[in-house]
Parts: C-alpha cells; structure tokens; sequence
C-alpha cells in the first residue's frame, strides 16, 4: 500500500516518460524554433552545464535526458548528481555536450522537468527531515500534475518519502462520497471485499464514531481526515496498534511535528505535488 521502491522506470512508465517529452516538445515547437532557426550559421559543437543556485534534492534526470535525445539523438548528456542526490549552491549538476542549435532549443523543456521535480524532491526532503527522531513515514497524493504522476511520485521517492496508492487500481480508498454512495462505511467494505478480496483497503474518517465504525473492519489503514491533534491521539489511544492509521488534511513544515508526536504511522501531504517551489537551476553554454 505504502512503498518505497521502484526508483528505476519499469516499461509502463518509460512508455509514459517517451509521451510526456514528445508532448512537452510539440508544445513548445522545438522544430519552429524562431531564433534559434535564424542563427545556424553560426551554429558549432558547444558544451553547456547545468548550475544548482540554491541547495536541494535531485530529481528528474531521467525526463531531462530524454528531452535532449528527442530533439538529437547525438546530444551526449553526463549527470554528475543522480535523482535522490543532495546539490549544493554553485555546485554541477550535468553537462550537456552537442550542437549548439539542438541544446538551446531543448534547453527550457528539459530544464523544466528537471526544475519542478527537484523541487518536490526537495520539499519531500524537509518534510522528511521534521520528523526523521519519529517512526512515522511521509506519503504523497494522488493530486499531481495530469500527465505527471510516476515522474511526480518518483521525486517524492528521490526526496525520502513514501508512495501512496499510484492509481485507483492499486487498492481501495473509501472516501467521504463513496460512504454516501454506499449507505455506510461498512457497506461500502463489505461490498468492495465481496468484488475484490486481494486489494487492499483503507477508509477515510471525518470524525470519532466514523472512526469506531472503521475500526470493526477488517481493513488496512484508517486515513483520520482533519482531525485535531486530540482527536488524533483518541485514536490513536482506542486503535492500541491494531490497525495503521494516517493523517491528512492541511499538514504544513510549521505543524508536522506535532501531528507525528501523536504516534501515528503515516502522514500525506499533498503539498509535496501541488504547492511545492521549483529548485533554482541554471543552464549555462561554456
């Protein structure tokens, strides 16, 4: 349900990697590149590296790579900070090494996924850093980027947390709707038990009794949805470790100590891929 591995891409994701370049290519119509076009007179074989300007976690190697060998296979590209890896201010990160006409054109796209995703790498990291004196694990969500999500989920592995559920087929999430759907929350269990016995199931609770009801279940995790810091230690106090239980809802670098010091197992933070800041990298052509 909660995992850490998969750090390299399995045939599925470099399948999406391929799309997504291609895509963020066309959109930018690297092929009708107006300036760089006007200039191939003056083109040559040139070397370009790209520059931390402000310390961080790695990430998205990969995607930057790839944008560089779509536009010219020939580009050679030499990554001297791997995803998962810590950069310094001033420090190098790659070397990009080709035609001067295909790295500029390539140059906004790729250092765009490498940016963003470093910068989720870099936010999983601080969040991960706040409670590291704790045995509580930091989760994502799935509120990333359409079209971004195994890039996006990989970062937050590179950063030291954790993966939630990848997609709706992974497990099972009963949420607030899905009770209404139901009838119950246990309806809706027993119901998804009876079509699928081997996924796993965790249920939302926005309050104590939804609470009680959840924990009559046989399921996997509770998800305490906005609960207060004393709801949460109730919980936690009436669970004794029979069942995992997460927290979510509006966690911030500010209070996730807090949280975790109620002794729970889980924190989501959907932050991590929809109100993170891109790290500061720069591309430079020596």
């Amino acid at each position: 349900m909660m995992s850490a591995s998969g750090d390299s891409f399995g045939s599925f994701e470099a399948g999406l990697l391929k799309k997504i370049v291609q895509l963020a290519l066309a959109e930018d119509k690297v092929g009708e590149d107006v300036t760089t076009g006007s200039l191939l007179e003056f083109d040559r074989q040139v070397g370009a590296d790209v520059l931390a300007k402000q310390p961080g976690i790695i990430s998205g190697t990969a995607a930057f790579k790839k944008t560089f060998q779509q536009v010219d296979p020939e580009v050679i590209i030499r990554v001297f900070r791997e995803d998962g890896a810590a950069v310094k201010a001033g420090e190098g990160v790659a070397r990009v090494e080709g035609r001067e006409s295909s790295i500029l054109k390539a140059e906004r796209t790729a250092l765009n996924f490498l940016q963003r995703l470093s910068g989720i790498s870099t936010t999983t990291a601080q969040f991960v850093e706040k409670i590291k004196f704790s045995h509580t694990s930091i989760l994502d969500t799935r509120k990333t980027t359409p079209g971004m999500r195994y890039l996006e989920k990989k970062a937050v592995r590179d950063g030291g947390g954790l993966n939630h559920r990848m997609n709706l087929e992974a497990m099972a999430l009963v949420k607030d709707n899905h009770i209404k759907m139901a009838g119950s929350i246990s309806r809706a269990v027993r119901s998804i038990q009876a079509k699928f016995p081997q996924k796993k199931i965790e249920v939302e609770v926005k309050n104590l009794p939804e609470f009680k009801e959840a924990m009559d279940l046989k399921i996997d995790c509770i998800m305490l949805d906005n609960f207060s810091n004393d709801m949460i230690r109730k919980a936690v106090e009436l669970n004794d470790n029979k069942i995992k239980l997460e927290v979510s809802g509006n966690v911030t670098l500010d209070n996730v100590e807090e949280k975790v010091q109620t002794g729970i197992d889980f924190i989501s933070v959907g932050a991590l891929t929809h109100s993170f800041k891109s790290l500061d990298l720069s591309l430079e052509i020596r």
